[in-house]
């Protein structure tokens, strides 16, 4: 029973809801109002018909001589003379059917000297308020009575009013509810069609905002921006799995060519058609590359699924300007003919404008000009001074590896920052390869460690004079499985999952990472991380 009451009240609308129990409270309210009204009003007029009793039985009390010749008086009261037996033994002119009737029953109120009590005409359709009063030295009691029907009908008439004015406020108050609430409620309903749209389909479909000040116009303003946030996702799922059938096709192409050549030269092999020593080192040596470029594919694809498990990281202080000496060393092994050069510069102070900043992070590869209020000069360069660097042709003749200068510890920045260290390394690692191998040869790469006071950063930067990126793609190379080579050409790119592995390990340690304009051309990446406060540098410091 208790289930389908509850079913029963849960298949109705709000709407309704609302108007039946508006309705409710007012008859009740009405009902209670109305009750009490009467009580009070008969209570009232009963005291009134009481007193005026009283009057009547008093003056026939006092001005007795013959009680029967007295109660002939009396009228319009009934007054009746009753003796010890209960017998009337005179009574005033009324009718039989027009007077009370007193029996034996009523004894014990008669002989209550002034209590008054009811009594009714022998119809019983007629009630008598009525009182007793001793006479004749107890021998005999005077009843006065008052017919009620004048009071009875003043109080039905009161009733009948009462529940005119009753029933028009219960049907004017539920109409004036269920109209308010249907026009309250009709925003909820644009919110309903609205669902509805966007549920077949639609997901541009907006609500109205509506004043801030009400539920309606808050729930209006957190719908949308729940739709909006859905329609995102929407969107960027969709991207995702065009980027993810892009990668796919990529990915497919990058693996079937070292595959197919490998099973060719192994078929080769296997055939005798290596008929030399030459042919079959040849051979192995093609094997060795394929298997190579093939190994790198698929180390990009567990690296983004490590990150994409979010596993913690195991976080400790890490010093960026030693990772940046050691990722120039690794740099020059692997391409000697290149120079590259570590500018450590002065922190960008917290009361440096934004223009200063700038001109600051410009100085340390360009050379830009000194401002009075920001100073910036390199602390410690690899195999050429500042100066040199900035009057170096960009198109230079190949370099001879150079040493580099370890940073002078008076002279050290505090680029130290909360990390796990191989992750840092790596990110160091695919930036150097990126400029490595979108440059020529013999053009120079710096790598700048700076501090960065007002945004509480440390900055590490990439910078490269090669041709540069256009500024049209540079939101997109950092995305997974994006390449701006689209031909898919092995010595011009890569997977496409090196910039994104970048920018993922990046933003797990809660930094950020992107691409300006080299000062006389080429590319910037910048690393900003968050540094690392009250811990002693020494702990820091990696050699």
């Amino acid at each position: 029973m208790h289930s389908e009451l509850t079913e029963w009240w849960n298949g109705i609308s709000l709407r309704s809801k609302i108007t039946g129990v508006t309705v409710m409270l007012l008859t009740l309210g009405l009902l209670v109002a109305g009750v009490g009204t009467m009580t009070y009003l008969r209570t009232y007029l009963l005291q009134e018909v009481n007193t005026k009793i009283a009057a009547v039985g008093a003056d026939i009390t006092d001005a007795m001589d013959s009680a029967c010749s007295t109660t002939k008086l009396a009228a319009p009261f009934y007054v009746a003379m009753v003796n010890s037996s209960g017998e009337i033994t005179c009574d005033n002119s009324y009718s039989a059917s027009e007077k009370p009737v007193i029996s034996k029953a009523t004894l014990p109120h008669v002989i209550s000297n002034g209590d008054t009590f009811t009594l009714t005409d022998a119809a019983r359709d007629t009630n008598w308020q009525s009182a007793g009063f001793v006479v004749g030295g107890g021998h005999f009691v005077v009843v006065v009575s008052y017919n009620l029907t004048e009071t009875d009908g003043t109080i039905g008439h009161f009733a009948l009013i009462f529940l005119f004015f009753s029933l028009t406020v219960v049907v004017l108050g539920g109409a004036l509810t269920r109209l308010l609430v249907t026009s309250t409620f009709a925003p909820l309903r644009e919110v309903e069609e609205t669902a509805a749209r966007f549920a077949a389909g639609d997901f541009s479909q907006r609500l109205e905002r509506g004043p801030r000040n009400t539920e309606v116009g808050r729930l209006n303003d957190s719908l949308n921006t729940m739709l909006g946030r859905i329609d995102a996702a929407f969107a960027d799922r969709a991207k995702n799995i065009e980027q993810m059938r892009r990668f796919v096709g990529d990915a497919s192409h990058e693996l079937r060519t070292p595959l197919v050549s490998v099973r060719g030269y192994a078929e080769l092999y296997r055939m005798g058609a290596l008929g030399t020593q030459e042919e079959v080192a040849q051979a192995m040596e093609r094997i060795e590359k394929e298997a190579i470029r093939m190994g790198e594919l698929v180390g990009d694809l567990l690296e983004l699924a490590r990150i994409d498990e979010a596993k913690p990281l195991n976080l400790t202080a890490v010093d960026l300007v030693p990772l940046a000496h050691d990722a120039a060393l690794d740099a020059m092994a692997s391409a000697p003919e290149r120079r590259v050069t570590v500018v450590v510069t002065e922190p960008i102070r917290a009361t440096a404008s934004a223009i200063e900043a700038d001109r600051a992070l410009d100085a340390a590869v360009a050379g830009a000009p000194r401002t009075a209020s920001m100073a910036t000069r390199p602390i410690a360069l690899a195999g050429a001074t500042l100066s040199r660097l900035a009057r170096r042709p960009r198109k230079a003749a190949p370099l001879a590896v150079q040493t580099l200068v370890p940073v002078d510890r008076e002279q050290h920045v505090d680029a130290i920052v909360l990390a796990e260290e191989n992750k840092i390394r790596q990110v160091i690692t695919n930036l150097m390869g990126n400029a490595l191998r979108f440059t020529e040869p013999d053009s120079p790469i710096e790598i700048g460690v700076t501090v960065d006071e007002r945004d509480d950063v440390a900055i590490l930067s990439v910078i490269d004079h090669g041709e540069g990126i256009p500024p049209q793609i540079r939101e997109k190379i950092f995305q997974r499985f994006w390449r701006a080579d689209s031909s898919r050409n092995r010595d011009t790119g890569g997977s496409g999952l090196g910039l994104a592995i970048v920018a993922s390990i990046v933003a797990s340690h809660k930094g950020s990472v992107d691409v300006v304009d080299t000062a006389g051309g080429g590319s910037t990446f910048r690393v900003r991380l968050p540094l690392l406060h009250e811990t002693p540098r020494s702990a820091a410091l990696h050699s």
